[in-house]
């Protein structure tokens, strides 16, 4: 980057300042106004009681009202527990994961900016990346038809059709005109649930603006160290942002859990019959928060081979003339090999083509996928009591830590 790049930082725009893929959107504004969030997220604790009462208090007391909290119904209220995991846990984890996602990557934008990643001439592109980011979040027009969205194909076709309990439960029963729903039925069917599946599909059009901001900026001819100590030639800060999503892995893990615990209770059916199940939320986390990191694979595989091709040449250069002074007769007599800085430049030299030999081509590490799947899999941690005992449970987990 040329000596331009700083001053051309230094005037970034409050979005390079304080990039963020959740401070905008007709609700969040409406938030604001509420006093249930302010511009740095905060007031989260607010936020967790309002949504998780407004979807989960008025169910409780409509059940109450028409005796189904223990009774009534196959299914009762308080023993449907994927209904108190989606409004009581999914729920607050959604909402949390919107400042941890906020804190964490709120500095990328000047990350790219501070590491002279980008060119003087591509600066245009990286602020037009950003400002279609600004542009997706503050839409009022995805909002609505997230919205739409939700009642059209969440409530109408996905939740009737294939994830309500094929039993008579406390939000609906059958009758000879087919399922009937309750009372508290309707709330949930008309409010709770799509409070939550919005909450949910806002945080996919989030990863969607995301995803899309990466493909830009892998597009852009990043200026690539190989011999970077990250190992992925200055991006390795990207690598950071999986973790960022753990929270919102942890709700997808605890709905996957609720909806396997209410199988188990209710329907007699075992763990080891959700395998795949589990199986296809993780590969779906990686695909949306860890593949995307893969776009920059083309840049930083041709870094390596352009750094292994030029710090080859240079160390060629550099070994041969210290056979030459060293080896052949080429020092001068006064000058002595002890304390010479000849060996320490030789072993710096090692060092860098090291560093380029095991440059990685993705700025993704193994502990931050590992992080992410455990964040995914605690939730899911209870359930393994229903096919071991407590006792045995904690047995078999210090005998691993021993």
């Amino acid at each position: 980057m040329t000596a331009s790049a700083p001053a051309a930082s230094s005037d970034s725009s409050p979005e390079q300042q304080h990039f963020s893929l959740v401070l905008g959107g007709p609700l969040f504004r409406f938030l604001c106004r509420a006093r249930l969030a302010d511009h740095a997220l905060g007031f989260l604790p607010r936020r967790i009681i309002a949504f998780s009462l407004l979807a989960w208090l008025p169910l409780l007391v409509l059940c109450a009202f028409e005796r189904r909290l223990l009774g009534g119904a196959a299914v009762p209220f308080l023993m449907d527990v994927e209904v108190h995991v989606k409004f009581l846990l999914a729920v607050p984890l959604l909402l949390a994961a919107e400042l941890t996602v906020h804190q964490r990557l709120r500095f990328i934008a000047r990350q790219f900016l501070d590491r002279k990643l980008i060119p003087d001439n591509a600066l245009s592109r990286f602020d037009a990346a950003i400002a279609s980011v600004v542009r997706r979040r503050e839409s009022a027009v995805a909002e609505a038809l997230l919205i739409a969205f939700v009642y059209a194909v969440g409530i109408s076709v996905i939740w009737r059709h294939y994830t309500s309990l094929d039993t008579a439960t406390w939000y609906a029963s059958s009758s000879a005109e087919g399922s009937k729903l309750s009372l508290a039925g309707i709330w949930y069917g008309y409010v709770s649930l799509p409070i939550f599946q919005f909450l949910l599909c806002r945080w996919y059009y989030r990863l969607f603006i995301w995803i899309a901001f990466l493909w830009k900026v892998s597009r852009i001819r990043l200026s690539l160290i190989p011999t970077h100590p990250d190992s992925t030639g200055g991006i390795g800060f990207l690598g950071n942002t999986i973790v960022a999503f753990m929270l919102l892995a942890s709700a997808h893990g605890a709905l996957l859990a609720g909806q396997i615990g209410e199988r188990i209770f209710h329907l007699g059916a075992l763990l080891t019959e959700f395998e795949i199940e589990g199986g296809i939320v993780l590969v779906f986390l990686l695909c949306m928060i860890v593949a995307p990191l893969l776009m920059f694979a083309p840049q930083l595989a041709a870094a390596k081979r352009a750094g292994r091709r030029e710090y080859g040449t240079l160390a060629q250069h550099y070994v041969r003339s210290f056979d030459v002074k060293w080896l052949r007769g080429g020092a001068p007599a006064a000058e002595s090999l002890l304390g010479s800085s000849d060996i320490q430049s030789l072993a710096d030299l090692a060092n860098s083509v090291a560093l380029v030999q095991h440059m990685r081509i993705a700025p993704i590490t193994r502990g931050a996928v590992l992080q992410l799947a455990g964040a995914m899999l605690v939730p899911m941690l209870p359930l393994a009591l229903t096919v071991m005992p407590l006792a045995e449970l904690v047995k078999a987990l210090f005998k691993m830590l021993a």
